[in-house]
């Protein structure tokens, strides 16, 4: 029986300006426990800013998101626009700002976002072939902009906790948030998105792990399941 195959896409190294270690690793974790193929992935391409994270300051550095990734994944990386969609089963997202900075550009224009070109294609590639995708702390609103109807989509439901501000964003993009507590996951079963709240909430790491854990149960067993129905444009 083949093992599953699950694509990871980073985007730096820290909370304020890449992937947010905490919940990377809790990821890769839960998919290990699981006895799931995993490869991790990171646009090769420089961060929109370097944060100093003993200040919480912006430096004058440059960094690159892949190779700032790399640590997290020990070494094991390659860039984003290589990754095939028909080469995995699923798809994650870890958050931290740079979900929301490099990934795309929410920090900075909230609805009206853009998404990575590489990003957008491997999203739709994923969703149009009814492959499940997870998302956790900030990344749902990568999904919320990509499949809402003020992209021409039908919308979509995600959870990032209770946070009324970002709440707001994801309505005017065409979807929806469910609130939920740390320890929950979501899941938006026409669109095949699973999402918990991680570090949107003030929680500690035990129950940030513990969201992702559910978050990845539901990940997993729907790579098993076949989709409830097609998508409108198949």
């Amino acid at each position: 029986m083949n093992r599953k195959k699950i694509a990871v896409i980073l985007s730096g190294c820290g909370r304020g300006d890449g992937s947010e270690v905490h919940e990377s690793v809790s990821v890769l974790i839960h998919l290990h426990r699981h006895g799931v193929e995993y490869r991790c992935f990171a646009p090769d391409a420089p961060q929109a800013d370097v944060i100093n994270h003993a200040t919480g300051k912006p430096t004058d550095e440059t960094r690159n998101q892949m190779v700032e990734s790399a640590r997290i994944s020990r070494g094991e990386i390659a860039p984003v626009s290589s990754l095939n969609a028909d080469a995995f089963d699923a798809l994650v997202f870890p958050g931290g700002f740079g979900a929301a900075k490099n990934l795309c550009t929410f920090a900075r224009d909230g609805a009206d976002c853009t998404v990575n070109p590489d990003v957008r294609r491997v999203v739709s590639a994923f969703h149009a072939h009814r492959k499940p995708i997870a998302l956790c702390c900030i990344a749902p609103v990568i999904a919320a902009r990509l499949l809402g109807t003020a992209m021409g989509g039908e919308g979509c439901t995600v959870t990032i906790g209770s946070d009324e501000g970002t709440a707001q964003s994801i309505r005017r993009m065409g979807s929806t948030n469910v609130p939920k507590h740390v320890t929950e996951a979501y899941v938006d079963r026409d669109n095949r998105l699973v999402s918990t709240p991680a570090y949107m909430c003030d929680a500690g790491p035990y129950d940030v792990f513990t969201g992702i854990g559910k978050m990845i149960d539901e990940l997993v067993a729907m790579v098993g399941q076949a989709p409830a129905r097609l998508p409108a444009h198949a």
